[in-house]
C-alpha cells in the first residue's frame, strides 16, 4: 500500500477545536512532527481538512527516487 509523510507546518493555537483533534489523531503534536500513514480515503478526507496546517509527502516517489 502507498504510503504518505504527514507534517505539521502551522500551530493550531486558533485552529477549530475539530481540526485540532484531527491533526492529534494524525499523530501530530509539535510543530515539524511528521508521521507516516498508509494512503487510504479515511486519512486522506482528515488531511483535507487540516490541509492548511500540514505538509503532505508521497513517499512511495522519495523511496523510488533514492535507487
Amino acid at each position: 500500500m502507498a504510503k504518505i509523510k504527514v507534517q505539521l507546518v502551522r500551530s493550531t493555537i486558533g485552529a477549530l477545536p475539530q481540526h485540532r483533534a484531527t491533526v492529534r489523531s494524525l499523530g501530530l503534536r509539535k510543530i515539524g512532527s511528521s508521521k507516516e500513514h498508509d494512503n487510504n480515503p479515511a486519512i486522506m478526507g482528515m488531511v483535507r481538512n487540516v490541509s492548511h496546517l500540514v505538509k503532505v509527502t508521497n513517499m512511495d516517489k522519495v523511496e523510488k527516487d533514492k535507487k
